[in-house]
């Protein structure tokens, strides 16, 4: 019986071993597969990288309206005849996003030799100035700091603060919960609609009084438009009534100020004759 023992224990013994050596050698087999293929992905990269095949012969901008086609290819640092895959997408939209126009890039590889770029700009609504003058796109969103190249024939915007701007303050529908720059955003919306009385060309400069609310300065001799706060769609109604009557009025053909503060009691002040 301990003959027999000793024989089943010695068996036994054995078999552990055999099994940790096929395991041990299946683990070697599975480091060096995985080493193989490595070395074949890195030779394969570096073949598809370098390969002339697959250099780029057309780079694609499409999105521009204030940039040009080369100063965004310039922008990425992609450089004519480059290999398309050896361009890291990724980093490169986010140079892209770095730019202050652009709001939003895509970038993408077209095989076998090309390179597409689609951009979105910012949309320069106005001019704001908190003491330093800065571009606000149509989302009421600061950009980038105006410079010498940039638009000069947007309304400039008076009387906020940078904590007026303050994103975080966005409501359910979108809205800031800043009452003056609400007032400020619902006058540059209105301004942008076809047949605006008021279109943004001819705005000058919106002032905001966070007491008496919002008047505007507009058209060619500066004429000073009291809107106070709320009810603008109204407002922009009404003036567009007074104005037709001053039309046909040849006594009365032109103003300083109109005050539309009050619906139910509009004061019109006419232009001083000189």
């Amino acid at each position: 019986m301990r003959q027999n023992y000793y024989k089943k224990s010695l068996a036994k013994r054995r078999a552990k071993v055999i099994r940790r050596i096929a395991a041990c050698f299946k683990i070697m087999a599975a480091v060096s597969l995985m080493t193989a293929m490595s070395i074949i992905f890195i030779f394969g990269y570096d073949l598809l990288t370098q390969c002339d095949y697959f250099r780029a012969n057309s780079i694609i901008v499409k999105g521009t309206n204030r940039l040009s086609q080369n100063q965004i290819i310039e922008h990425t640092g992609i450089d004519a005849g480059i290999n398309i895959f050896s361009v890291n997408l990724s980093a490169t939209r986010k140079r892209l996003l770095a730019h202050p126009c652009i709001a939003d890039a895509e970038v993408s590889r077209e095989l076998p030799d090309g390179i597409n770029i689609r951009i979105k700009e910012h949309k320069p609504l106005a001019i704001i100035d908190l003491g330093r003058k800065f571009l606000i796109n149509d989302q009421g969103e600061i950009f980038k700091e105006l410079a010498a190249s940039d638009l000069d024939n947007l309304p400039v915007i008076i009387g906020l603060e940078f904590s007026d701007l303050d994103v975080s303050g966005l409501d359910v529908s979108g809205k800031f919960h800043n009452i003056a720059f609400n007032a400020v955003m619902d006058v540059l919306q209105l301004g942008r609609k076809a047949g605006s009385i008021i279109p943004n060309t001819l705005l000058k400069v919106i002032r905001v009084d966070r007491e008496t609310g919002i008047t505007l300065y507009a058209f060619k001799d500066i004429k000073a438009i009291n809107l106070g706060y709320n009810n603008y769609s109204d407002k922009y109604e009404r003036l567009k009534r007074v104005f037709f009557y001053m039309e046909k009025e040849h006594n009365f053909s032109d103003f300083d100020t109109i005050d539309l503060n009050n619906l139910d009691r509009i004061v019109v002040n006419p232009a001083k004759r000189t």
